[in-house]
């Protein structure tokens, strides 16, 4: 057998050879072995039409459709297999719940993922799915954080890993069309090209000049800030000489080329990759200090694992390789990292919960621990395989790859825009009793963003707890309400991963003074008629005031502050009455038990005309309650 087996960086792991089950499937498993996917699944067809398949040619022709993203017939030929093996492994089940999931069909991947937990109960990937086993569906309700846009200068054969360079865009296609066909995917192999920016319009794209590009498959870059170095993915050859392990697989190898005359010359292959197993997808840390990448080196936690390593000051030595660990790797596949210059890490995987196939995630290191990972969501990701993120935050764009187009052979590059702040804060919220400090439950707790929309309703458990994930760095809100008690608020900046928020709700005790509910006024924004969230807060007071003793009438007399006409005053101070009567009304009491009047610009708090201060005029613009019977 010619050991010519390659090993496609897409997925930067090595297939292992199989032995032919029998003569019957020796010419489909040669074809299967070189990762001629396309020509083995033909032939493994042919003995499905001859009534010669079994167990082990439904499940190679599963995993040859798999490696070519034919998620569908995958999944098809995964079912026939687990009908007719007589041993099947959880493995098993986790792949072929990918591809289910990838079909859309995820109610049968759900079934698929709880046979593999079964099997598996302490596999994370497993742990994390009983965790949480309607993921699937938490994840297609998120709020889009991205715009996706395809780009133009994508051909009709693969192109992806978009990477921004000074005034180019770097990235990896199979177009050239003169180079030998991939017996993986039937496609050309791949070579570096860049696009010009111009005018904010990638065009003009052409191979990079130098000794980069070779006939074999190159991959994807990472440039150093001075355009000096870049780092790159390219099967196991130097200097012409193609190189493989000892099993006869041609690895993946991150070399380095410095730029000199417009060309990419003295390629050398890093210290620490090596001809028996793969080390591919470089990225770099904001200070140029830091390789990070994804390989199958020994000792890792899954199929291929996300490393770093440092790189020394003379820029040709290293460090040695260190594994970021079970947070960030799975057994699945970890893959494709990219660090933006917040220090974000970025990466695929198969093994964390996600939409189908490779999805984006990422991760933050607090204090020499990662979070963890998140999935972006969709648009990034989709049902089909989603990798070669980045983002670069200067000029507030990004890149990520993915086959979701109709043809899953192809690759395309989409550019991104971030829609909404990436960080996400986990709130917890704690509400007691203020006079026993005792946890209550049932306590309805809202949630108001910095425009006084309300964006959640809670309500807290046994302990007095409840939580939401809010956008962090942004200013919130929470309201906390129950029957016999005063509101209580609180207002506050979401940050960190997870923020603790205290309420304290005080027992009602009414006092009624001079026929006037004794709470504080609500008053309302300038020129404004509109019930604010700390206006609600004290309205609130009044509505459970109002069930309390069901026999109280009252009228309501809204005010306005001196600027502005008075004829002017009277129309806003009765708009501002009525929204106040149907703020209550709203909240279940009977409109026959209110009235409401405009009283203008009459009997101010604060009588200081046209001399008044800021907080004098708004104490001015208020509502108050008077018992009438």
């Amino acid at each position: 057998m010619k050991k010519i087996i390659k090993t496609l960086f897409i997925l930067a792991i090595s297939t292992q050879f199989v032995i032919a089950q029998n003569d019957d499937t020796k010419k489909a498993d040669q074809h299967f072995n070189r990762l001629e996917f396309v020509d083995a699944i033909k032939d493994y067809e042919k003995l499905i039409k001859k009534n010669k398949a079994d167990a082990y040619v439904y499940k190679q022709l599963a995993i040859a459709n798999s490696n070519i993203s034919n998620a569908e017939q995958s999944a098809y030929y995964y079912g026939l297999y687990l009908k007719n093996a007589q041993e099947v492994t959880a493995e098993d089940y986790f792949k072929y719940a990918q591809m289910l999931t990838s079909s859309g069909k995820t109610d049968e991947a759900k079934k698929a993922l709880n046979k593999f937990s079964e099997l598996a109960s302490d596999d994370s990937r497993a742990m994390a799915f009983m965790a949480n086993p309607n993921y699937a569906e938490d994840l297609t309700m998120m709020t889009p954080k991205y715009e996706a846009t395809i780009l133009d200068i994508n051909s009709d054969l693969s192109d992806f890993g978009g990477f921004e360079s000074d005034s180019y865009l770097y990235f990896v296609s199979s177009r050239n069309k003169s180079n030998r066909t991939y017996g993986w995917n039937m496609q050309p192999t791949t070579e570096i090209y860049r696009a010009e920016n111009v005018a904010g319009t990638f065009k003009n794209e052409e191979a990079v000049k130098g000794d980069v590009n070779t006939k074999f498959n190159e991959g994807t870059v990472a440039i150093t800030k001075d355009g000096s170095t870049m780092y790159f993915t390219r099967n196991d050859v130097l200097d012409k000489k193609y190189n493989t392990s000892s099993e006869g697989i041609s690895q993946l190898r991150i070399y380095s080329a410095q730029f000199v005359n417009n060309k990419w010359v003295n390629v050398k292959p890093l210290p620490f990759t090596s001809s028996e197993y793969s080390v591919s997808h470089p990225a770099l840390s904001p200070d140029d200090s830091t390789l990070y990448f994804s390989s199958n080196m020994e000792g890792g936690y899954g199929e291929s694992d996300i490393y770093m390593v440092s790189i020394n000051d003379d820029y040709g030595t290293y460090g040695k390789p260190v594994n970021l660990g079970p947070t960030v790797n799975t057994e699945g596949k970890e893959n494709f990292p990219f660090v933006d210059s917040d220090g974000k890490l970025f990466f695929s995987s198969d093994g964390h919960l996600g939409l189908g196939g490779l999805d984006v995630f990422y991760t933050t290191n607090e204090s020499g621990s990662y979070s963890n990972p998140v999935n972006l969501g969709e648009p990034v990701n989709s049902n089909m395989d989603d990798f070669a993120f980045s983002y670069f935050n200067n000029v507030d764009r990004g890149y990520v790859s993915s086959n979701r187009g109709g043809d899953a052979t192809d690759d395309n590059i989409y550019q991104l825009k971030l829609l909404v702040p990436l960080e996400e804060t986990n709130l917890v919220v704690n509400v007691v009793n203020q006079d026993t400090g005792k946890p209550l439950s049932n306590v309805e707790v809202l949630v108001y963003d910095d425009e006084d929309n309300q964006i959640g309703k809670l309500k807290t458990d046994a302990e007095g707890k409840s939580e939401i994930v809010v956008l962090s760095n942004m200013e919130y809100d929470m309201q906390g309400n129950l029957s016999d008690y005063e509101s209580s608020s609180e207002t506050f900046t979401a940050v960190g991963d997870r923020m603790m928020i205290n309420l304290s709700l005080k027992p009602i005790e009414v006092l009624i003074v001079e026929r006037e509910v004794t709470f504080s006024n609500v008053v309302f924004d300038y020129d404004k008629d509109s019930i604010k969230a700390d206006a609600a807060f004290e309205l609130d007071k009044v509505v459970e005031t109002l069930k309390k003793y069901d026999d109280l009438v009252i009228r309501i007399e809204s005010y306005t502050d001196s600027r502005g006409s008075e004829s002017y005053n009277q129309k806003l101070s009765e708009a501002r009455a009525q929204s106040t009567l149907q703020y209550l009304v709203d909240k279940g009491i009977d409109k026959s038990r209110l009235s409401a009047v405009g009283m203008g610009e009459k009997n101010p708090i604060n009588d200081c005309g046209n001399d008044c201060t800021e907080e004098q005029h708004r104490e001015n613009r208020r509502s108050k309650f008077i018992i009438v019977e």
